[in-house]
């Protein structure tokens, strides 16, 4: 649940700095990037703090080597972060993040069919936790694919050039 906190919070701080006029945060979209990378840099945070051995746990027993997925996840959980604030790689990073999210699953339903915890703290019951994935691959979904104005602009402004050069010919 702390993940969809930080993500909550992030965002409308976010926000409320963007109506401050911070031209970093130019849109909505851009503010939803933000807190995705915060929320992403807390969660790949645990795969080498404290609750690392948690994680390792998660990890269903089918699957080879949980430390070195517990590793790459973390590594491709930062990756996906960094990525969402570079616009160009934007849709790249939503889309990795998207199936990492989607990747990782198996080991939310492990630790909830076992009763894990995570720091001490009980995992999230199956069911809310399955919503809040649908949350986080929605949020990085249209963080990714959806164009804040400044953005779209430019790609739109080469589109109608090459267009109107085409219909000259």
């Amino acid at each position: 649940m702390t993940p969809f906190i930080v993500l909550t919070v992030a965002f409308l701080v976010f926000l409320g700095l963007h109506k401050l006029r911070l031209p970093l945060l130019s849109s909505w979209v851009v503010c939803l990037r933000w807190a995705l990378a915060a929320m992403f840099l807390l969660t790949a945070s645990a795969h080498w703090g404290s609750r690392r051995a948690d994680l390792v746990a998660m990890v269903p027993d089918a699957l080879p080597n949980p430390e070195l997925l517990v590793t790459i996840s973390g590594i491709a959980e930062i990756a996906g972060a960094v990525g969402l604030l570079v616009p160009r790689l934007a849709p790249l990073a939503a889309g990795g993040l998207a199936l990492l999210l989607i990747a990782v699953f198996p080991a939310n339903i492990h630790a909830a069919r076992e009763s894990l915890s995570i720091g001490g703290e009980p995992v999230t019951p199956l069911i809310p936790r399955a919503i809040l994935q649908l949350v986080f691959i929605a949020a990085a979904l249209i963080a990714g694919f959806h164009r804040p104005r400044g953005e779209r602009g430019a790609s739109t402004r080469s589109a109608v050039a090459i267009d109107r050069s085409a219909s000259r010919s």
